[in-house]
């Protein structure tokens, strides 16, 4: 590998809008290691990058740093899927959930009773589970 394909931290923090220490802080919790140091500065490579990009998208959809490492440090595809099947079924249920909470807010922003939890209509929804919208009946 040539030392121009290497990159240092600064660079490969900035790339995704990072703060050094960031990487630093995934390096002591094991989720990034440096390819190489040059005069004792840490230097990296395109599949770091490319790691960088996996732990971010990790993180977006509520991975901990934790979760992230073990599913990029298990050994085997069918205990991966089985990690990654387990934190799906999480987040198809706070999709649930942030969908019914998004149904209550869009009925009270079209509400028009002075106070919203007096609505007939919020409270069938709030009250029944039912949250399709049935429209505001003051």
């Amino acid at each position: 590998m040539k030392s121009s394909d290497l990159m240092g931290i600064g660079e490969l923090a900035g790339q995704f809008g990072l703060a050094p220490h960031v990487l630093r802080h995934w390096e002591a919790m094991g989720l990034l290691t440096p390819a190489a140091r040059v005069s004792g500065r840490r230097r990296y490579t395109r599949d770091h990058a490319v790691r960088v990009m996996t732990i971010l998208r990790a993180k977006a959809a509520g991975m901990s740093l934790e979760q992230i490492r073990e599913i990029l440090d298990v050994s085997g595809g069918a205990e991966r899927r089985a990690l990654l099947r387990r934190h799906h079924e999480g987040l198809e249920r706070r999709l649930q959930e942030l969908t019914a909470s998004k149904t209550l807010i869009e009925h009270v922003m079209r509400c028009t009773a002075d106070d919203f939890t007096r609505c007939p209509g919020y409270r069938r929804m709030v009250e029944s589970g039912d949250l399709r919208e049935g429209g505001c009946v003051i």
